[in-house]
């Protein structure tokens, strides 16, 4: 690889392998995982419970180290206890659950927290905090207690408190899997924006294909392996792909593939039910 190419990359995992063990057994959760993450990406990390893909997350930001191979952030190694505050400011991690993240009396000291604790002065970290509410649509909830937010709202509270810190990328950990439909719309849709207007690097961890379709890069995971890495359209084009990394491919897909085959003639990018009826009513008004 050039030196041009490695400057590009924000995170380099160069052949990580990691193992749980105890005084009786060893348990292997990731085999020679090679993977690198390039500055404004947006990429999932998809793959069924239990093949690896939080674990394989935690190490990108020092929460786990691994028992071999190497993880760097910007040239830093997550094992080089000097550079972790360095790394955990680069990037940030939001979990499944909000509640785990959210503590303080009301959203405007959640999110303050942890900016609070990089010693800025007073008025940068106020400036910070308004930035953060305003991308995630939450200053009219400030002074909003957290435990009375909805579900979607706890999340991008969660977001939010990690923007403030302003990282160059933020991993997320199936955040939506425990939010309604209407919830994990807008945290999907708040999600992309970081993206797309602020230039923040998004790694993604999801088991659902739905959603998985929503990015530009799908990095699939079995058994602790990579099985496939490429673009969500390439990886739901060949059966063969989905059965190696033990998914089901999302009934749009299937939906949209049956209606082509019988004559329909359907953009190849559908990506969800409201992008299929957009389709088939222009189609319609073309008749």
């Amino acid at each position: 690889m050039s030196g041009e190419a490695t400057l590009k990359n924000l995170i380099e995992v160069c052949n990580l392998e990691f193992s749980y063990s105890d005084k009786v057994s060893e348990y292997r959760v990731l085999k020679d995982i090679n993977l690198n993450i390039q500055k404004g990406e947006f990429v999932t990390v998809l793959g069924p419970n239990g093949c690896g893909k939080s674990t394989l997350v935690r190490h990108l930001n020092g929460l786990l180290l691994p028992t071999a191979g190497s993880v760097k952030v910007n040239g830093f190694l997550t094992n080089d206890e000097i550079s972790l505050s360095t790394i955990r400011r680069s990037v940030g991690m939001v979990f499944q659950n909000p509640d785990t993240q959210l503590f303080a009396s009301v959203v405007e000291e959640d999110v303050a927290f942890g900016v609070e604790n990089m010693c800025l002065p007073r008025a940068d970290i106020k400036i910070r905090v308004e930035k953060a509410l305003a991308s995630m649509g939450l200053t009219e909830y400030r002074y909003h207690p957290p435990h009375r937010l909805s579900g979607g709202q706890k999340q991008k509270t969660a977001i939010a408190g990690i923007l403030a810190m302003e990282p160059e990328c933020i991993v997320l950990d199936e955040p939506t899997s425990m939010l309604d439909p209407k919830s994990r719309a807008e945290v999907m849709k708040a999600i992309r924006e970081l993206n797309l207007n602020h230039g923040i690097t998004v790694i993604y961890v999801t088991h659902d294909t739905s959603e998985a379709l929503c990015f530009d890069r799908l990095i699939a995971l079995n058994s602790g392996e990579i099985v496939f890495d490429g673009t969500p359209k390439k990886f739901f084009s060949k059966p063969e792909y989905p059965a190696r990394a033990g998914i089901i491919v999302p009934p749009i897909i299937e939906l949209v593939e049956r209606l082509t085959v019988h004559g329909v003639a359907l953009p190849p990018d559908i990506k969800s039910p409201e992008e299929l009826v957009d389709a088939i009513c222009q189609l319609n008004s073309e008749m």
